[in-house]
């Protein structure tokens, strides 16, 4: 097992990949809200990457760094490849997905059904690493289904921890496999935050970072003291703008932090950039719906975002139109 004394600080406060969200769009304007946070695509299956457009899969701006490539699939061979794709790409690290419950990769038998047999991700994971030099990471569920969690995760951890992962990523609730959708996977089955602050106690060497049920910031840092960082998922997506503050909370940054005009006006670079090349400005304006959270003129800026950009013809002045809906001095964005 490593030392977490790198790895711990390089995961201090993470966005969590999440499907139809996190692409390379919302990682843009995520990192100019937060220079420090550490983002992660969206899961990018083996099978995609192999006979897909791997390019543009792959794709990052460079100011995304640190981010990190979260991959889906079972076969050790494939995902070994994919890693090895992810780091030729410049990705800073490698993230097997062991938690996600859908439809699409239980039928592909991968996300949270690999919890159901640890040794084959262990033989993922020292395959990977095998072929990589960035770190490679999973995050997982505390168990699936009928699996005591007390039990099953202590000894998936140990198995992938000896096989070489640099850290895991403990989405802090079971996964249902059958009897709930995705959606409610996220929300009704309970979080357990206890069994993870025990479980960093048994690995105290590995790096053990929390997923799940953090909406503010004052929550995440409520488990600094016992575990080596926190991931924040929706909300960090719905509130963009309280990672405005992570920098210096989390990381000890002296910068003030940017505030909504100043962010607007850098993702209008990226959006002219990408409109130029051919991008619907749909596709990045809806990843800035959340930016004016908690300010007067939020809704008229979600409507001016929602609909207007979609109209033929519509360009970065739409974006600039929002922005001038939205009372800038009015109260922040609770932390």
């Amino acid at each position: 097992m490593k030392s977490c004394s790198t790895s711990c600080k390089s995961h201090r406060f993470s966005v969590a990949p999440m499907m139809d969200w996190t692409d390379r769009h919302d990682r843009y304007l995520l990192r100019l809200i937060s220079r420090r946070v550490r983002l992660y695509t969206q899961m990018a299956t083996t099978g995609a990457l192999i006979h897909g457009p791997r390019e543009r899969l792959l794709r990052f701006d460079p100011s995304e760094h640190p981010v990190a490539l979260q991959l889906g699939g079972s076969d050790a061979a494939d995902l070994a490849d994919c890693a090895a794709m992810g780091a030729d790409a410049g990705y800073d690290e490698i993230n097997l997905n062991c938690g996600c419950p859908s439809d699409r990769v239980q039928n592909g038998a991968f996300g949270a059904v690999l919890m159901r047999n640890a040794r084959h991700v262990a033989e993922c994971v020292a395959a990977m690493k095998a072929r990589v030099p960035v770190p490679v990471t999973v995050k997982c569920r505390i168990g699936v289904d009928e699996q005591e969690p007390e039990e099953v995760l202590p000894d998936f951890v140990r198995r992938v921890a000896d096989a070489g992962a640099d850290a895991v990523i403990v989405h802090a609730r079971k996964a249902w496999l059958s009897g709930l959708s995705p959606k409610e996977n996220r929300d009704v089955p309970p979080l357990d935050y206890g069994l993870v602050h025990r479980l960093k106690e048994g690995f105290p060497k590995l790096p053990i970072i929390l997923n799940g049920g953090l909406e503010t910031l004052d929550a995440a840092a409520a488990h600094m003291d016992r575990l080596d960082g926190v991931m924040l998922g929706r909300a960090a997506y719905h509130r963009p703008m309280l990672l405005a503050e992570v920098d210096r909370r989390f990381f000890g940054e002296a910068t003030p932090p940017p505030d909504l005009a100043t962010v607007i006006e850098g993702y209008l670079e990226h959006v002219e950039r990408e409109m130029l090349s051919g991008t619907p400005l749909p596709h990045m304006t809806r990843h800035m719906l959340g930016l004016a959270h908690g300010l007067s003129g939020a809704r008229t800026f979600r409507r001016i975002l929602g609909e207007e950009s979609r109209q033929p013809g519509a360009g970065p002045e739409t974006i600039r139109r929002a922005l001038a809906a939205v009372d800038v001095t009015s109260a922040p964005v609770a932390a």
